[in-house]
C-alpha cells in the first residue's frame, strides 16, 4: 500500500510536470510561427531586453534540427504524460522499457541545460517559457529516476543499486533537485538583477 501511494506521488508529478511542459512547448510553438510570419512581432513575453523570447528565439540553437525546439516538447511530452499517467494507474512497465526511457529523458535534461547555458551565457536574453521547461525537465527526470532506481530498472550493480536505494530512501534525490532548481533561480537572479528588477 505504502508504494502504491508512493507510485501515486512519483507519476503524479510527472504528469503535472509533464503537462506544464507540454503547455510551454504549445506556447513556443505558436510563437515561434508569429515570429516566421512578423519578425517583429511583440510576442507575449517579450517584457523588456532581458525577458525576452524573441531573442532567445532568433538565436541560431532554437532551431538546432532545422525547425523550432518547441516541435521536439510537443512530440515527447504527450508519451511522457501517457506513461506517467499509466504508471499513476498501475500499470507495470517492462525493464528495457524503463531503462530507455531514462536514456531518453537524460537526453532531454542535456539538451535542456544546454539551451538554458546558451540563453543565459550567449544570448544574455531569458525566455520564461524556456526556463519553465527546463525546470518540468528536471522534475520529470528526477521522479523518472527515482522511479528507476527504487525499481532497479538501470542494469546497475548490486553494490551502486544499493548505495542509490539507501540514498533515495533518505531523501537525497531530493535535495538534489531542490539545490539544482534553487541554483538555476541564483543564477537568473544574480545575472540579470537589475533587468529584471530594475
Amino acid at each position: 500500500m505504502e508504494r502504491r501511494r508512493a507510485d501515486s506521488r512519483i507519476f503524479g508529478a510527472m504528469a503535472a510536470s509533464g503537462v506544464l511542459s507540454l503547455l510551454a512547448s504549445f506556447v513556443l510553438s505558436v510563437e515561434a510561427m508569429q515570429l516566421a510570419r512578423t519578425p517583429d512581432a511583440a510576442l507575449s513575453c517579450n517584457l523588456n531586453a532581458v525577458i525576452n523570447c524573441a531573442s532567445v528565439m532568433k538565436h541560431p540553437t532554437a532551431e538546432l534540427f532545422g525547425f523550432p525546439n518547441s516541435f521536439l516538447g510537443l512530440i515527447s511530452e504527450p508519451i511522457v504524460i501517457t506513461v506517467a499517467i499509466a504508471g499513476f494507474m498501475g500499470v507495470k512497465f517492462p525493464r528495457a522499457f524503463m531503462f530507455m526511457a531514462q536514456i531518453g529523458y537524460s537526453i532531454g535534461l542535456f539538451f535542456a541545460y544546454y539551451l538554458l547555458y546558451v540563453s543565459v551565457f550567449i544570448i544574455g536574453a531569458l525566455c520564461p517559457w524556456c526556463l519553465l521547461v527546463t525546470i518540468s525537465t528536471t522534475l520529470v527526470f528526477a521522479s523518472l529516476l527515482h522511479y528507476n532506481i527504487r525499481e532497479e530498472n538501470l542494469y546497475l550493480s548490486r553494490e551502486t543499486s544499493d548505495r542509490l536505494q539507501g540514498w533515495i530512501k533518505k531523501g537525497y534525490d531530493k535535495f538534489v533537485v531542490a539545490l539544482l532548481l534553487a541554483s538555476i533561480v541564483f543564477l537568473v537572479l544574480f545575472k540579470y538583477h537589475d533587468g529584471i528588477f530594475g
